[in-house]
């Protein structure tokens, strides 16, 4: 039994849901997306509430279906309110600048890194350490703040380099010198 799966979702104003088949398609005021639900899970619609059927004997289906009613849940989250993730940059000179979809990175390197922000994101510098990137698809989101941040991950020793603003980087102690 999933318990993901059983809890019902409640699709909130604003949002319309359409059932075609195994098709599920989401729109809202941010954006619009589909998903094709596996075949072993389906979707009931009553009463603006989704509920996700499927065989609670078949191990895969009821694997599936927690995965199926977290994916529609957070499309409907994201139509309706969209998604925010928060890089802060550490470390003398990390800098980084917003122009368009395109985002420049100065991380200690000896050419700045360019990275091409995906069509769904927006990205947004308050300051020249911060990155604030949003979007209503939070796959692609998620995908975007880790490959930012892949490009100089956090380090044990000092603690430079590209984190989300909720990261605790857990901090190591320097190699004593032998004989001091």
């Amino acid at each position: 039994m999933s318990r993901v799966a059983k809890n019902p979702i409640q699709i909130v104003d604003g949002v319309t849901v359409n059932l075609e088949g195994s098709i599920v398609d989401v729109k809202g005021k941010i954006g619009a997306m589909k998903f094709d639900v596996p075949e072993t899970v389906s979707l009931e619609i009553n009463d603006n509430v989704i509920t996700v059927q499927y065989d609670t004997e078949n191990q895969q289906s009821a694997a599936l279906a927690g995965t199926t009613r977290a994916l529609v849940n957070n499309m409907i989250v994201g139509v309706s309110q969209g998604f925010e993730k928060k890089l802060e940059l550490k470390g003398v000179g990390y800098r980084a600048k917003a122009t368009g979809k395109h985002l420049e990175l100065t991380l200690g390197f000896s050419h700045p890194v360019s990275y091409q922000i995906p069509e769904e994101v927006e990205v947004e510098t308050p300051s020249n350490t911060e990155i604030v990137l949003k979007s209503f698809n939070k796959q692609i989101l998620g995908q975007a703040a880790a490959e930012i941040r892949a490009f100089r991950p956090p380090e044990p020793y000092k603690g430079k380099g590209v984190r989300y603003s909720d990261e605790v980087v857990r901090r190591k102690e320097a190699k004593k010198a032998a004989g001091a």
